[in-house]
């Protein structure tokens, strides 16, 4: 059963709503949430996710509310942090690990610090239980590829292509995956531009896919009821599911 990682960006429109969203796609096809972090600079994201940032900031998100979320979703959903690496080191990074672990959170994807600098944390990630998710992308070489993976953890974030995430851009990933499987075990899943038209095509190969623009862009129709946006977003997880296991 290929997998399914929805991203949803936290405290937008209301801490409530996270919470209820987050719980209704658990029960929908996702198999692991990513709870994003609000960043006024998320450069690694395309320009919905980035909207649902700046308006949840505008709004008064504060790292307690991911706290509170967490803390409700983690023990019933698989849950990992989605963020940049100045929101967690502002919570004092040795002590947020362990309270996180405490919290039932079970790892963080943090796309701006390298693979040199995230080594420097391995020894508290591997003391807590955490995994701290390894980013593999087309422009990095074989002997790159072979040394991100080696140690990689829970799954391996393949960037789709070079850009930033919502683009949809098509490419042949089929030789990628094939040099990051020569070297790893690690289950890989395909992120950037994966929605319900490209799901099918980009999981071929792949252990699963991670979904973000998608699942936001419901999320910023200010046409629709609080409850629409849990229903579209729960029926667009049932049909990814559907499609990358068929």
């Amino acid at each position: 059963m290929k997998k399914l990682v929805a991203y949803i960006t936290t405290g937008y429109p209301e801490k409530s709503f996270t919470i209820d969203l987050a719980l209704a796609l658990g029960e929908n096809g996702v198999d692991t949430l990513e709870l994003g972090v609000p960043f006024s600079d998320p450069v690694a994201d395309g320009p919905l996710i980035e909207k649902a940032n700046h308006k949840a900031l505008e709004l008064g998100f504060k790292f307690a509310d991911l706290l509170d979320v967490s803390k409700i979703v983690a023990p019933k959903v698989d849950t990992l942090w989605m963020g940049y690496f100045n929101s967690f080191y502002q919570q004092n990074f040795q002590k947020l690990i362990p309270l996180a672990r405490e919290i039932g959170v079970n790892g963080l994807i943090i796309p701006d610090v390298p693979h040199e600098e995230a080594a420097l944390y391995t020894e508290l990630f591997e003391t807590n239980n955490m995994a701290n998710i390894s980013f593999v992308a087309p422009t990095d070489s074989e002997e790159r590829i072979k040394e991100i993976v080696a140690n990689a953890q829970k799954f391996i974030y393949m960037v789709a292509y070079t850009g930033i995430t919502g683009s949809g851009q098509s490419e042949d990933l089929q030789p990628f995956l094939a040099s990051i499987k020569k070297y790893t075990q690690t289950p890989v899943y395909v992120g950037f531009g994966v929605n319900e038209k490209t799901a099918k095509e980009k999981v071929i190969g792949a252990d699963g896919v991670i979904v973000g623009s998608a699942f936001v862009n419901i999320l910023l129709q200010e046409n629709l009821t609080l409850t629409q946006k849990i229903e579209q977003c729960s029926d667009l997880a049932k049909v990814i599911k559907e499609k990358i296991n068929s």
